[in-house]
C-alpha cells in the first residue's frame, strides 16, 4: 500500500524535478519484409511498421494522461536495415530510409532507429552500400537515425569500418550544413552495441529480440540532484545510498509505464533501460549531480570518480526495481543535451579528452559533441577508434556522435533546439591521424575476448 507521504514525493518528482519517461519504445522485426525486389520490400516495410505500431503514440499519450506521466518521446526501432535491403536487387538503400521515414510519419513517432548496420569483424556488400548511403539518406529524412557497429569485445575493432566512418560523418555534416550539420545528431558510432537499446540514434531492434517488443527509457537527473542535497556534505557511502534508493524510485515508475504499455498494445515487455538522460533544462543536468557531491565545476580532477559512483549506484538501485533492465543503463554524458555540461565546455574545465576519461565508466561514450567544421575524416576516424578501444577493451557499450559543423571554429556555437539542445564547438588536436587511420585491418580483440 501506497502512502501519502510516498504519493505526494511522487508528485513533486514529476511537477518539480524534472522525473519524466524519456521514451516508449517498440521494436519491430522486419526480417519478414525481406524481397528480391526493392520496391515491394519498401512496401511490406511501411506496411509492417505502420501495422504495429498504428496505436503506439495514441497509447502513450492515454498513459501519461491517465497516470499524470510525462512520456516525451514515443519512437520506433527495427531490424538493422542492412540485413533486410541484402536480399534485395537495389543498389541503391536510400528507399528503404525513405520508406522508414514515411512509416515514422503515418505513426506519429518522434523518431524510427535501425537504419543501421553491425560490420564489428567484417562487411558484406550490403553493409558497404548502406554506409555508403547514410549521408544521402539522413540528409533526405527527418525522423530516421542511423548507427553502425564497428567493433566488439570478442571481434576487436574493424578499421576499415571506422575509417569509412570518419568519412561518412564528414560527408553527412557537409550534406546538412545548411542545418548545423544535423544529420550528424542523427549518426552514432558503436562498440559493442545492444540489440535492445531504446534510446536514439543507436536504438535497433536485434535479431535475438522478438517479433514486437515494448522498451522504456527512464529519465530522472533532476530527481538525483535533488536527493543529493539532503545529504551535502555527507560520506560517499552515504551518496551512494541516496542514489541507489532513488533510481530504485524511478526505475519502478518506468517499470508501471511499461507494462500499461505492453498490455495496452498486446506487445511484450522488453526492457526499462535506466540510464540518466540530461536535457537542456535547468535543474535536469548530469554534470550538476557530478557538481553536487562537491565539484566546482564538472570537468574538474575528481569528475571522473564522481561518476562512476554515480553510475555504478543507478545501475545497483535500478536493478532492485525491475527484473528487466538492460538497453544501456547508466549516466548519459551528452553535451549539448546537458546544460551543466555546456556550461562547463564553454569555461574550459571540460574537454574532449576529459570526457573520453569520463567514458570509461558511464554508459555511452563521446556524445553530441560540435567540432570544428573542418576536423579531417581522419581525426574524425581516430576519434571513433580511441573510443571504441575503450569499449572494446572494458567490455561495455561506447559510441561517438560528434558533429563536424561546416563554417563553425572554436568558439562558436549550434542550436539545434528540443532535447538536442546547444553546443559550443570544442578543440581537437591539430596533429595528424591521418598515417594511423591508413593502415586499415583490424585491431585484436583483447585476451578476455576468450571467455567462454
Amino acid at each position: 500500500m501506497l502512502t501519502q507521504k510516498e504519493i505526494l514525493s511522487t508528485i513533486e518528482m514529476i511537477d518539480r524535478q524534472h522525473l519524466d519517461i524519456r521514451t516508449v519504445t517498440m521494436g519491430i522485426s522486419l526480417l519478414s519484409c525481406c524481397d528480391p525486389d526493392a520496391k515491394a520490400a519498401c512496401g511490406k516495410i511501411y506496411d509492417k511498421i505502420t501495422r504495429c505500431a498504428e496505436r503506439l503514440v495514441r497509447v502513450g499519450e492515454d498513459i501519461e494522461r491517465e497516470f499524470g506521466i510525462p512520456i516525451v518521446n514515443k519512437r520506433i526501432s527495427v531490424t538493422p536495415m542492412a540485413l533486410v535491403a541484402a536480399a534485395s536487387d537495389a543498389e541503391d538503400y536510400v528507399p528503404f530510409a525513405l520508406a522508414l521515414d514515411r512509416a515514422a510519419r503515418e505513426c506519429g513517432v518522434n523518431f524510427i532507429g535501425g537504419y543501421s548496420a553491425l560490420v564489428h569483424k567484417g562487411m558484406t556488400a550490403a553493409d558497404e552500400k548502406l554506409l555508403r548511403s547514410i549521408p544521402e539518406a539522413l540528409d533526405r529524412t527527418e525522423l530516421v537515425c542511423a548507427s553502425v557497429n564497428v567493433g566488439s569485445t570478442r571481434a576487436g575493432l574493424n578499421m576499415d569500418a571506422v575509417a569509412l566512418m570518419g568519412r561518412i560523418v564528414k560527408e553527412t555534416s557537409l550534406r546538412t550544413a545548411d542545418r548545423d550539420a544535423l544529420g550528424c545528431a542523427k549518426l552514432v558510432v558503436f562498440c559493442n552495441a545492444v540489440e535492445d537499446n531504446p534510446f536514439m540514434a543507436g536504438a535497433f531492434h536485434g535479431v535475438g529480440e522478438a517479433e514486437r517488443v515494448i522498451n522504456v527509457g527512464v529519465s530522472g537527473p533532476g530527481v538525483v540532484y535533488h536527493a543529493l542535497q539532503s545529504v551535502k556534505g555527507a560520506p560517499f557511502d552515504v551518496v551512494a545510498e541516496t542514489v541507489k534508493k532513488t533510481a530504485f524510485r524511478v526505475t519502478r515508475m518506468g517499470q508501471l509505464v511499461a507494462q500499461e504499455a505492453s498490455r495496452r498494445l498486446d506487445t511484450p515487455f522488453g526492457i526499462v533501460d535506466l540510464s540518466l538522460a540530461p536535457t537542456p533544462a535547468v535543474g535536469d543536468s548530469v554534470a550538476r549531480i557530478l557538481e553536487e557531491m562537491g565539484l566546482e565545476t564538472c570537468g574538474t580532477h575528481g569528475t571522473t570518480a564522481a561518476l562512476a559512483l554515480l553510475n555504478d549506484a543507478v545501475k545497483k538501485g535500478g536493478v532492485m526495481a525491475s527484473s528487466s533492465v538492460g538497453g544501456l543503463s547508466g549516466a548519459f554524458i551528452p553535451v549539448s543535451e546537458d546544460e551543466g555540461m555546456i556550461a562547463a565546455a564553454l569555461s574550459g574545465a571540460l574537454t574532449i579528452d576529459k570526457l573520453e576519461a569520463m567514458t570509461c565508466v558511464c554508459s555511452v561514450g563521446l556524445d553530441m559533441i560540435a567540432v570544428p567544421g573542418d576536423t579531417s575524416a581522419e581525426t574524425i576516424a581516430a576519434i571513433i577508434a580511441d573510443e571504441a578501444a575503450i569499449g572494446m577493451v572494458n567490455n561495455k557499450t561506447t559510441a561517438v556522435r560528434v558533429l563536424p559543423v561546416p563554417g563553425k571554429q572554436v568558439g562558436d556555437s549550434i542550436e539545434m533546439g528540443g532535447l538536442l539542445g546547444s553546443a559550443p564547438v570544442m578543440p581537437v588536436h591539430r596533429e595528424s591521424s591521418a598515417a594511423f587511420i591508413a593502415r586499415g585491418g583490424r585491431i585484436p580483440a583483447p585476451l578476455h575476448s576468450l571467455r567462454n
